[in-house]
């Protein structure tokens, strides 16, 4: 009988912690899309979007997220944006940010290749993507070294968000993930196809 009840404590033990870690989390997707120009100078569609888990303050596990990730209408080329909880952040900088790619990046200012050393994107504020509220500032230092590549008989653009030395404003929406506004608005392929 004593062996029941060591038994039946011991499995407490166990499923109790299951249970706490299970629920306390909640989830978002963080979404944003907004005109602006892209480095040729062409009308676009730029799309940012993000996940996060959220934790209860009193709970002893930091809130977490996924990268950035920032799309441009009409462009192959997507940009991650990390920090130093994402094993993908490069050692460009502190903070939320992407580095350049020297085969791909120039810097918007001197032109010169911009390497993994070199911040081509960064967001002002937050240590973490995580802490991102609905309203952040997104700096782009770099151009595409190419807007366009061709790849075999194919055309593949890399154009992507026009460098400027003022810092875009980006309204993000946060909504439960899941739920039918957690779908991402859709880019207009057809003005692709006109260019």
């Amino acid at each position: 009988m004593r062996l029941f009840f060591v038994i039946r404590k011991m499995s407490l033990l166990v499923i109790a912690p299951s249970l706490l870690l299970g629920g306390c989390a909640s989830y978002y997707t963080h979404y944003a899309m907004f005109p602006a120009e892209n480095s040729s100078g062409e009308p676009r569609q730029v799309r940012v979007s993000w996940q996060t888990a959220d934790y209860p303050d009193w709970w002893f596990v930091s809130d977490k997220s996924t990268t950035i990730k920032l799309e441009t209408q009409c462009s192959d080329r997507v940009w991650r944006i990390a920090d130093d909880s994402h094993d993908s952040a490069g050692r460009c900088a502190d903070g939320i940010r992407a580095c350049g790619d020297s085969k791909l990046d120039l810097q918007a200012v001197s032109g010169v290749a911009a390497g993994s050393g070199f911040a081509c994107m960064s967001v002002s504020g937050p240590e973490r993507i995580a802490g991102i509220g609905s309203m952040f500032s997104l700096l782009v230092s770099c151009r595409p070294a190419a807007a366009e590549v061709t790849d075999g008989e194919e055309k593949v653009n890399l154009d992507y968000l026009r460098p400027s030395a003022v810092a875009y404003s980006i309204y993000a929406r946060k909504v439960p993930r899941g739920s039918l506004n957690a779908r991402l608005p859709e880019f207009d392929e057809s003005v692709c196809k006109e260019d």
